[in-house]
This record gives structure tokens, C-alpha cells and sequence, in this order.
């Protein structure tokens, strides 16, 4: 199968499909993310000068959980094949060390004639919204496979 990989398209989406991924936070992420990006602040990585905020601990990068949104856009909802064109991120709480973020999209718009479908995407921990927006994303046709 390889090279026929490919993820929902176009004709199969339809408003209110929904998917979602659950990733833990560790340690480890949190450094290869600062390390891949080179967002190094202290709130992330020091946890004396954490201790000194308004969060009172290290937390997470706020885009790391955006991440987990790219994520189940690209593998599986609509999947592989997907083309981010536009996210738009409210960050509403911090992530910390050991917090379980589940990262939801839901299909709510399907613009045919564009060939682009519109997801509400949210990550949250303990039931509560960390991170919210909207993402538009180029899903490919059956018929261009």
C-alpha cells in the first residue's frame, strides 16, 4: 500500500465527524520541543524561575499542544493527504508536566467548490479547554487519487 496512502477526502467528510488524540505531557517533551524550536523560556524549561510566575511551576509550551491538533488533522481526520492552509489558536489555560491533553477537531464546514473542509479544533485537560480555534485545511477528491 504504499504510496496509496491517504487519509478521508473530500466526499467522505461531513459536518459534526469529529476525531481526537489523548497525549500525556512528559518532561521530554517539553525539552525536545524547546530544543526542535529553539523556544527556550524559562517558564518552560527553569523551574526555579517558573516557581516566580503567575503559574507557580513549568508548563508546558503552549504550542506543543497545538501540535496534537496538527496531529489528528494529519493522521486521521481528514488524515494524510490534508493541507494545513490556516489555524487560529486561543490559549486559555497552561499545560503542565503529567497533564493528559486530549486534542479534539470537528468537521463544521464543507466548501465543495473550494476543495476545503473547516474543523473547531480544542485541546483539553481535565475536561477544560487549554487551547481552542479554527483550522481550515485543502482535503484532497477521489477523483484526483
Amino acid at each position: 500500500m504504499q504510496g496509496q496512502i491517504h487519509g478521508k477526502f473530500l466526499e467522505e467528510l461531513s459536518v459534526g465527524q469529529s476525531a481526537q488524540l489523548v497525549r500525556t505531557v512528559g518532561e521530554a517533551d517539553i525539552v525536545a520541543f524547546a530544543e526542535v524550536t529553539g523556544d527556550t523560556n524559562p517558564v518552560h524549561l527553569d523551574a526555579d524561575y517558573a516557581a516566580t510566575t503567575s503559574f507557580g511551576q513549568r508548563i508546558a509550551h503552549g504550542m506543543l499542544s497545538a501540535g496534537y491538533i496538527s496531529a489528528v488533522l494529519g493522521t486521521q481526520l481528514p488524515g494524510p493527504g490534508a493541507v494545513y492552509l490556516t489555524q487560529g489558536l486561543r490559549f486559555r489555560r497552561p499545560v503542565k508536566i503529567g497533564d493528559e491533553v486530549t486534542a479534539i477537531v470537528t468537521v463544521t464546514e464543507i466548501n465543495d467548490a473550494k476543495g476545503q473542509a473547516t474543523l473547531s479544533t480544542v485541546c483539553k485537560v481535565n475536561g477544560k479547554a487549554v487551547v481552542d480555534g479554527e483550522a481550515t485545511v485543502m482535503v484532497p477528491r477521489k477523483a484526483a487519487v
